[in-house]
């Protein structure tokens, strides 16, 4: 059987009392990484006198995922298997979703905890009131893609909620600030942590409440709702014709409702 757990994502206290149970209970656990998950469950044991048996730990994460469900057969999980990622939980911005999918292929019996996950809270916490929501992830990091992926996050007509790093945070909170000045906006700091805080406000206002000094740490970030913009056109069909950059990124923003002037600056670096 496969059991995926979710772990705190900072608070420690907030742990469920069936997740210590499965935990304890283990016989192999895939931990995103084996330090961090051994880490917690020595603070379980001190803390909550989480007594558990001998255990194997196995490093599952991103880059080793796909190649370690290749070689297993339908026989590992005759054994009691848990999977926690680092915190959170798993198969949300995390893996999990592979092993899910081979269990319901080779007709596995699994389960998922309900527990502490960074998205939910941040939606809460939020106040939007368009309970309708979707969840982005860490947007790309740079270039067209990132663009791209601003633009549907922006303007899809639900409430949209993305992972940023603190190294990005300055960058996301400029490019708010032009796409779409007057959204509102949410940011979470380090949900559930020593120095969790929230930010709220318009998008072009957000950077003056969050000082250089407090970027450190983990980021939710949610979006209220503006008007999904759809078109039968696509940028290339744009790009296909003959036109100049200048008309073309009026066109795309028309279209998209990128910012005219960064999507000609985007046009211009991809030559």
């Amino acid at each position: 059987m496969l059991t995926l757990v979710p772990t705190p994502i900072g608070n420690i206290s907030d742990i469920s009392l069936r997740a210590m149970d499965v935990l304890s209970n283990a016989d192999v656990l895939l931990c995103e990484d084996t330090r961090v998950t051994k880490k917690l469950l020595h603070i379980l044991n001190e803390r909550y006198q989480v007594e558990r048996r001998d255990q194997e730990f196995i490093s599952l994460h991103s880059h080793n995922e796909k190649a370690f469900i290749e070689k297993i057969s339908a026989e590992f999980f005759d054994a009691n298997v848990v999977y926690v990622s680092d915190a959170g939980m798993p198969g949300i911005s995390d893996p999990g979703q592979l092993l899910v999918r081979f269990c319901q292929d080779n007709s596995i019996e699994y389960d998922i905890l309900p527990g502490a996950n960074a998205l939910l809270t941040a939606f809460v916490a939020s106040g939007f009131v368009n309970t309708q929501m979707l969840f982005f992830g860490f947007l790309p990091h740079k270039g067209k893609e990132r663009s791209q992926s601003l633009q549907g996050a922006l303007h899809n007509g639900f409430t949209t909620v993305l992972y940023e790093a603190p190294h990005r945070l300055d960058k996301l909170m400029k490019e708010l600030a032009v796409e779409v000045p007057d959204r509102r906006v949410f940011f979470a700091k380090e949900l559930t942590k020593k120095y969790q805080n929230y930010f709220h406000g318009l998008a072009k206002d957000i950077s003056s409440q969050i000082p250089k000094e407090t970027i450190k740490g983990e980021w939710v970030v949610v979006i209220e709702a503006g008007a999904a913009r759809q078109s039968v056109l696509s940028e290339k069909d744009v790009l296909d014709l003959d036109i100049s950059k200048k008309a073309a990124a009026k066109l795309i923003s028309k279209i998209t409702g990128e910012n005219t002037k960064a999507c000609y600056t985007r046009l211009s670096k991809e030559d």
